[in-house]
């Protein structure tokens, strides 16, 4: 390498950065010659410890050291393999700043981050957004400053190796498969407290109703990078699957198969306990794509799932059995860091992505060395039945075909004119030449094709068979599978039909043909008539849970109002329909339980409360001991009570405001308690009352007796107030009468205070003979 030593300071030590003329840093090296080599006390790392990187995606990296050390600076860099770093395409990807206060970029190379201030620390993080698909693989480098000691290391912790993910698993934008294909999918939940017990909520943990479909590429249900739909956000807020069917029955053509499963409540239940929830669908050539999802509850807007799965291969034929493991991701709808945070709506709404380790230290998922989150569900999806010819260039073999459906029986000739076969051979012997499954096959020949245009059937025929030495005995009983959920009616208003489909789990020993019928069709009215007075309805959800676990209980199914009826009336159509169901015996569930009760009323009428909610035992106690809760109690709040107005008591009435003549007298009280929440108000405060001591005499000697008068008056009340210091409060020695208070009001009437204090009590004196004095007065009597 052409390295020309630029020295940066990086505090306390010095990194030095190979520039060249036209600015780009081709590598960081140590700028002494004492490296060490292979230490494990730092480590960089990038979150989920991929191994490798999805073109595009942004990924968090870290750079720790391991306790007790610390590192002072650090430079990181992100530079494709072979490249020298001496041009802007050596580097690859971008960095981003999480805290400013902790990184930034490097001034003399740009592309290389660094620290912001010198200090000690353990731990630094930034973002990377891995380069645009065919950049190759890239190395993630990190150099460490402690003290003026700097560890550099091409190959081992500080130095991680990412190579851009193979994209052949992509969905093809084009499949060449023929026919179709039956898949069954099943869901195994493993959210559980043993697995996830940081905050594991155990009361009402449980996985939504899954909701999906099979579908064209021209069709998105939710992906990585996307904006949840509002039936995605109501699947993921409210574990609600009627929004998001609406809209997959929506796109028409774009759906073959709507993907419905039950509810599990608790999120985790053994499978001798419960089978795992499982549905059936079909894929073919132009919808051969697979997605769902399912919320994990409680939570903010966490979900399970799959989006665009493939099952068409490159080899033109359909995939046999897919399992993934399941990690959460968040819609990016609400803001919740928590299964139980309280709602906060993100905005603006977020992109869906998932969940990761270091999102936040209070989620149950966080693990500040950022590892990768366990998964919370498993799902499997198995090929179960082919249909139509097949056209993959790969050969089945024989369990394989045994393993599909046989051809179904067709009342006419579907084959086209402009198709000329001969006619088909006799049925080939079986495959099999013990007791056991096989197949056998007949053929025909397609001598002419008239129209190019117009495609011809298939020219090999299959089916299952059983070898020879089986028993006669139900030789010719074939075994079916469970109907199929009824598609929708064939209109959207009035009366038309509907049909649903089986198929064959198992033909004849006896190698006949099965003739039970795989499809029936059925009568459906989505409205009743189609005028004015009318509405639109949708078809009818599936039916919920039984409401017993066992024994006789009620199931419901609903359906919504799509359009009201024109005219502004009322919508007559039922949306609501409940019938009887019969789980097993209850005899056989040692612990049988009623559903839980509603929720009484609050234990109080306004404030804080409690309320409860109950259930009951029905199985018999002979059959062993029940631990579940019967009773569950919360608590409930009702607005603030009201609290009304308190008042002290009344004073004594304040003395005549005249000498003579006609005057008043008052006498007031206080507001102790201000009224709150709509409490009664606060009464009057001062009442008055006439008074008359008697007639004035007119004239200066008048005046001249009144002064006389009120002298004697005030030196009375002084030789009373030292009596009362005294001899009212035998065994006491009281304080002097304090100050008046300043009056209350200005006008109209107000109050003063004067107290009078114990300063001394004898031993001998009674309780009740020696306590503080207050007198109160009315003052500013005049009118405002």
């Amino acid at each position: 390498l052409n390295i020309s030593n630029a020295l940066l300071p990086l505090s306390g030590a010095s990194l030095i950065i190979s520039e060249r003329a036209d600015g780009y840093c081709s590598r960081v090296l140590r700028a002494q010659s004492n490296r060490k080599e292979g230490n494990s006390e730092f480590r960089l790392r990038v979150e989920g410890d991929p191994e490798s990187y999805h073109p595009g995606s942004t990924y968090r990296v870290t750079v720790t050291a391991a306790s007790p050390s610390y590192f002072r600076g650090f430079t990181l860099i992100a530079m494709k393999d072979g490249a020298e770093g001496d041009k802007d395409e050596d580097y690859a990807g971008n960095f981003q700043i999480i805290d400013e206060e902790e990184t930034q970029f490097m001034t003399n190379c740009p592309p290389a981050v660094t620290e912001s201030t010198p200090r000690r620390r353990t731990s630094i993080q930034v973002f990377w957004t891995a380069p645009p698909s065919g950049s190759g693989c890239v190395f993630l480098k990190a150099s460490i400053v402690q003290k003026r000691i700097i560890y550099f290391q091409d190959e081992g912790l500080l130095t991680k190796k990412l190579c851009e993910k193979d994209t052949t698993d992509k969905p093809l934008l084009d499949c060449c498969a023929c026919g179709t294909a039956k898949y069954r999918v099943t869901f195994y939940g493993n959210w559980s407290e043993k697995i996830h017990p940081k905050d594991y909520p155990r009361r009402a943990n449980h996985w939504s109703a899954i909701i999906g479909a099979s579908h064209s590429k021209n069709y998105v249900l939710w992906e990585y990078g996307g904006f949840a739909s509002e039936g995605v956000k109501q699947v993921a807020e409210l574990g609600s699957p009627v929004k998001m069917e609406e809209e997959i029955r929506q796109k028409g053509d774009e759906v073959l198969t709507v993907i419905k499963m039950k509810a599990q409540w608790p999120a985790w239940q053994p499978l001798n306990v419960r089978a795992a929830p499982s549905a059936e669908f079909s894929v073919d050539r132009t919808r051969h794509l697979m997605s769902f999802l399912t919320m994990l509850g409680p939570s903010p807007d966490w979900n399970v799932g799959l989006s665009a799965e493939d099952l068409c291969t490159k080899e033109c034929g359909w995939v046999q059995k897919v399992v993934q493991d399941l990690i959460p991701w968040d819609a990016g709808t609400d803001s919740g860091v928590s299964y139980e945070s309280p709602n906060k709506p993100s905005v603006p709404q977020e992109k869906i992505r998932p969940l990761t380790s270091l999102d936040h230290p209070q989620s149950p998922f966080y693990d500040p060395e950022g590892g990768a989150i366990t998964p919370v569900a498993r799902v499997m999806v198995e090929r179960i039945a082919r249909k139509g010819e097949q056209c993959n260039i790969v050969p089945d073999n024989v369990d394989d075909i045994v393993a599909d459906i046989a051809q179904e029986e067709k009342e006419e000739d579907d084959t086209p004119e402009t198709c000329i076969y001969s006619n088909w051979s006799p049925w080939s012997a079986c495959s099999s030449a013990t007791c056991e499954k096989g197949k056998r096959m007949r053929q025909r020949m397609l001598k002419a094709q008239l129209d190019l245009s117009v495609p011809c059937p298939h020219t090999q025929d299959f089916e299952p068979c059983m070898g020879p030495g089986c028993s006669d005995e139900d030789a010719s009983t074939c075994m079916m599978s469970e109907w199929i959920t009824w598609a929708p009616c064939s209109v959207s208003c009035g009366a038309g039909t509907r049909s649903r489909e089986r198929y064959v789990k198992q033909f004849p020993d006896d190698g006949s043909i099965c003739t039970l019928p795989t499809e029936e069709t059925e009568n459906c009215v989505v409205n009743e008539e189609c005028s004015p007075s009318s509405c639109l309805v949708t078809e009818w959800g599936e039916w919920d849970v039984c409401s017993a676990t066992c024994g006789l209980g009620m199931k419901r199914r609903e359906r919504m109002v799509k359009m009201p009826p024109a005219d502004g009336s009322i919508c007559g159509a039922e949306v609501l329909e409940v019938e009887k169901c019969m789980m097993p015996e209850c005899h056989t569930i040692p612990c049988l339980l009623t559903p839980w009760s509603d929720w009484s009323d609050c234990s109080v009428t306004c404030g804080k409360g409690l309320r409860t909610r109950q259930r009951m035992l029905k199985s018999p106690v002979e059959l062993g001991e029940c631990t579940e809760e019967l009773e569950q109690v919360e608590k409930c709040m009702l607005p603030e009570c009201p609290i009304d107005c308190v008042m002290t008591e009344w004073s004594e009435w304040s003395e005549c405001n005249k000498s003579c003549g006609k005057g008043h007298t008052i006498r007031t009280r206080m507001v102790m308690l201000e009224p709150q929440f709509g409490g009664d108000p606060c009464p009057e405060a001062i009442q008055r009352k006439k008074c008359k001591i008697r007639k004035c005499n007119r004239g200066q000697g008048n005046s001249d007796e009144k002064k006389r008068r009120k002298e004697q008056r005030e030196k009375r009340r002084s030789k009373q107030g030292r009596a009362e210091g005294n001899s009212e409060h035998p065994g006491c020695r009281m304080r002097p009468w304090s100050s008046w208070t300043e009056c209350t009001k200005i006008c109209g009437g107000g109050i003063q205070e004067r107290l009078m204090t114990v300063k001394q009590k004898i031993k001998t004196a009674q309780l009740s003979s020696c306590k503080d004095r207050k007198e109160i007065r009315a003052c500013n009597v005049h009118p405002c």
